[in-house]
């Protein structure tokens, strides 16, 4: 593997000379260790699948369990609460930390400490996290996008980077008990990963993790953000809104993201034209107002905010357009991988109608409420995936006159089933919308392999028939 840039660690390095184990030898793992071991710890790396260990970096080396003199361990996202390793630790009184607690540690650590500007929310991370990214740029800052976003904060901060704009999950932000970012954001909270954290409460009191820092910034059209907010000790506490914002505030007046913050007392500060940024609708709004307020606090001008919003396009499987056959437009937003995002893919089709292709695994989240809001709406619904009966059953409640279609589990290629049979049932018009409302690892490496497969499946249907007769049969079969 490619060699991590690392900083020269200070003299009073918090891990040099300690045994640690990394727990979970994936992409965050991987980077630890190296820069572990750069840091001059004794690092053992261990996985509950022995063959990823197979590439380890140099220094480091495979183990099992907790070896004698172990001091600190540092877990993957993933490792849940109630594994055996985590028994141990706790057992042993061995402090376990996640990934960005230890680059937060580190970077405290250094002599010039980078700024972070934290990200999380149920959904809209990555989007957001990205446009701060994007504005940061657009000011000439030394800055990276880095986290659950892709590239672990460990070798962000390694790389020596003035400023961070870090998407955690509520995982990561679970195991970083001393973080403190320069600013922080909770963008939503809903039902997700609810079987991993217990329940809504200690799922939310992870999130709130990012408003303990100098600036939280809470987007208070969600009732569970705005509570958060509320509660959080920062010193500066901000609001987000999609209404007209009142002093301390940002939100819109007359079509214009606004900032009644971070300008002079009493300023009203324009940054852009709401009808210039992309995604657009209430989600991709909030978005930009909440990566504006992040940017601001960290003293980005007006004029970067808008450039930098102004030239962003989100990226892949976020509500993307991959095909149109037979004017029935196909949209990938694999990436909505619970109820709370597919409630807002499904609302930004504008009226449409909608063959929707949904299902995966809950971990927990009801579908209930989202079924009963957005029937209404749906011309059909396809149904994949391990937890297909909760989604069907709402349906057959809340839609019992609608045409559902269960894909099984076992068929060779689900998405490719499930796409024939979405065509079938649009008209002209219609929206084939893959927006699963669950995750993706029952059937499919994660939801960039799902969205990738529901595009291919849509470039290989056959071009529609030219003659009125394919109307009139997809009106029989119904």
């Amino acid at each position: 593997m490619a060699p991590t840039p690392v900083v020269p660690p200070p003299a009073e390095d918090p891990v040099r000379g300690r045994r640690v184990v990394v727990a979970g030898a994936g992409i965050s793992g991987l980077a630890a260790a190296e820069v572990l071991v750069a840091h001059g710890a004794d690092v053992v790396v261990t996985d509950d699948v022995p063959a990823r260990l197979a590439d380890l970096p140099a220094g480091a080396r495979a183990g099992e369990g907790l070896p004698e003199g172990t001091e600190l361990v540092v877990s993957s996202p993933g490792l849940r609460p109630d594994h055996p390793l985590v028994d141990a630790a706790a057992a042993r009184g061995i402090e376990l930390i996640g990934e960005p607690e230890l680059a937060w540690r580190l970077g405290a650590a250094s002599a010039s400490p980078p700024s972070w500007l934290v990200v999380t929310g149920t959904n809209g991370k990555t989007t957001t996290t990205s446009m701060l990214a994007a504005i940061l740029a657009a000011g000439g800052h030394d800055s990276v996008a880095c986290g659950n976003i892709g590239l672990p904060v460990v070798s962000a901060v390694a790389a020596g980077h003035r400023v961070l704009a870090v998407e955690l999950s509520s995982f990561q932000l679970y195991r970083s008990p001393s973080l403190r970012p320069d600013a922080g954001v909770v963008l939503n909270v809903a039902e997700d990963h609810l079987d991993w954290h217990g329940g809504m409460d200690a799922y939310a009191a992870a999130k709130a993790r990012a408003l303990t820092g100098r600036v939280a910034v809470g987007c208070v059209d969600d009732a569970w953000s705005a509570t958060l907010l509320s509660a959080a000790p920062a010193p500066l506490r901000v609001a987000v809104t999609l209404g007209e914002p009142g002093p301390g505030e940002l939100g819109i007046v007359d079509g214009v993201l606004v900032d009644r913050v971070f300008g002079t007392p009493g300023e009203t500060v324009e940054l852009v034209a709401a009808g210039v940024v992309t995604p657009g609708g209430a989600p991709g709004l909030t978005d930009a107002l909440a990566a504006a307020a992040l940017a601001r606090a960290h003293g980005v001008t007006a004029e970067a905010v808008a450039a930098g919003l102004g030239g962003f396009t989100p990226g892949p499987h976020r509500c993307e357009t991959v095909g149109t056959v037979g004017e029935v437009t196909f949209v990938d937003d694999s990436k909505a991988t619970n109820p709370h995002a597919a409630d807002a893919s499904l609302a930004a089709q504008q009226g449409r109608p909608v063959v929707w292709v949904a299902g995966g695994l809950f971990k927990g989240a009801s579908v209930e409420e989202l079924v009963a809001r957005r029937a209404p709406g749906l011309r059909a619904a396809v149904i994949i995936g391990t937890d297909r009966s909760e989604i069907v059953a709402a349906l057959a409640r809340h839609a019992p006159d609608l045409p559902v279609v269960e894909v099984e589990s076992g068929d060779d290629e689900p998405m490719t089933t499930a796409v024939r049979r979405a065509a079938d049932l649009a008209r002209p018009g219609d929206v084939v919308l893959l927006a699963p409302a669950a995750a993706s690892m029952d059937q499919f490496r994660d939801y960039a392999h799902r969205g990738r497969a529901f595009a291919e499946a849509v470039a290989a249907l056959p071009p529609a028939p030219s003659s009125p007769g394919r109307e009139a049969a997809t009106e029989a079969s119904r």
